[in-house]
């Protein structure tokens, strides 16, 4: 008995502990704590960072300093005779150098600065990424509970049909065609619910995958929730916005950006650097004595020939920068294309959800007037049984095109680079409060 209790108690904590809902803003935070991908994009951006330190550096001084130990065993000879001897010597050297001019540091420098805010803007498509795959699996989810609602609800309303329509054969009013009718479709039915469960038990997988946990609930969409077309209204002002503000023009201007100060810094190869330079030096002198000296003075340095390949990295240089340019046409393009795709998704949306709003009370209409009709013996069984199925399949596919269409209008914000925190906090205020 003991055992048992004891049992219950943990299978109650561990329900405790894993069963839970959730809204988007709550599954959100747990992905970007979790998840790996976005894990690795913070990662990126934090080695990043250090990029701009170690272009610096090249225009900072530098120290240097060098020591070392000299053992001598030899012998002197003279008219005198040979003498042994061993001598230990010790010498070292501190060396400070300040770079006065270096065209390339500078390029090398201004590149680092840039290839910082490329890590910054890449982690911010990072975190946009991971709000649209927490977005999706989180309505995918949303989207298999309401199928097996709608499902359940199909299967309680088939049960009844059935009963009704053994009822009616009891008494003689009915044949057993419509017996056997609602039998498979309730058959069927059930065959649709097993499905529709495994789906969900994907999808919470597929979710908990992304946030670290399995949920047991989330929060669902407010009934009767109205969606509100894009603003502007006008695609090309999106496609405008994508050929500016998409984040992956954005990175690839910098790229290019970058690969122009590439062609400067190659081009520095051809030019003087000029060095100030301080040492501290002290060495041996003799067998007995050292030298102490102090030095400071400036160092030019004038390259002369270096086999070509100076000329050779700026023509290489000049067309890695073609290149930059072409691939940010490219990048302009597809961004364009993005955005017209997505609004067009959204639009489509907004009319599908509106027709099949209409499709739903059109069809709970011709639902009534198929089971009156079926009362009064000028209807069949299977003409409510279809209308039964219109109506369940018209509920099931509304709410899977209110999700896609919000889904949608999340991503023509990416398109652009618009997309905040403030349109998450939106979305899920047409959740239900828990």
């Amino acid at each position: 008995m003991r055992r048992t209790y004891l049992a219950i108690v943990v299978a109650g904590t561990m329900l405790v502990h894993h069963a839970y809902a959730i809204d988007l803003i709550e599954a959100l935070s747990a992905a970007q704590a979790y998840d790996s991908q976005f894990a690795s994009a913070r990662a990126a951006r934090e080695a990043n960072a250090e990029k701009s330190i170690q272009g610096r550096a090249g225009l900072l001084p530098a120290v240097t300093a060098t020591a070392g130990k000299t053992l001598t065993d030899g012998t002197a000879t003279s008219t005198a005779g040979s003498v042994n001897f061993n001598t230990n010597t010790y010498n070292y050297q501190l060396l400070l150098r300040q770079p006065l001019y270096n065209a390339a540091s500078f390029d090398t420098y201004e590149q680092s600065k840039l290839q910082v805010v490329v890590g910054e803007i890449q982690f911010e498509q990072a975190k946009n990424d991971l709000t649209l795959r927490v977005t999706q699996a989180y309505f995918d989810v949303l989207a298999s509970q309401d199928a097996i609602a709608f499902i359940q609800a199909q299967k309680i309303a088939i049960a009844e049909q059935l009963a009704s329509a053994k009822r009616n054969f009891e008494v003689g009013t009915a044949t057993i065609t419509d017996t056997h009718e609602a039998q498979a479709r309730f058959d069927l039915t059930m065959a649709q619910e097993i499905a529709a469960t495994n789906d969900l038990e994907v999808k919470r997988n597929a979710l908990a995958q992304i946030i670290g946990k399995l949920p047991a609930e989330l929060s669902g969409l407010k009934p009767g929730v109205k969606l509100t077309p894009p603003e502007p209204s006008n695609p090309d002002k999106w496609v405008e916005g994508a050929e500016t503000g998409n984040i992956g023009v954005v990175v690839q201007k910098l790229v290019a950006d970058i690969a122009k100060l590439e062609i400067s810094r190659n081009r520095s190869g051809h030019m003087p650097t000029l060095d100030a330079v301080a040492s501290h030096t002290r060495s041996p002198f003799g067998t007995s004595q050292t030298i102490t000296s102090n030095a400071i003075g400036l160092q030019l340095s004038v390259p002369i020939f270096s086999g070509y390949s100076t000329s050779s990295k700026i023509r290489e240089a000049i067309s890695l920068e073609g290149k930059a340019r072409s691939d940010l046409d490219t990048v302009k393009r597809n961004a364009a294309q993005t955005a017209r795709t997505a609004y067009l998704g959204v639009q489509s949306g907004l009319s599908q959800v509106r027709a099949l709003e209409a499709a739903e009370v059109s069809s709970n209409s011709a639902l009534e007037s198929n089971r009156l009709g079926y009362e009064v013996g000028v209807r069949i069984n299977i003409d409510v049984l279809n209308a039964q199925q219109q109506l369940y399949s018209t509920r099931r596919d509304l709410a899977k095109a209110r999700y896609d269409t919000l889904i949608n209008g999340l991503k023509l914000k990416a398109t652009t680079g618009a997309l905040s925190d403030n349109d998450i906090s939106e979305l899920n205020s047409l959740l239900n409060a828990r």
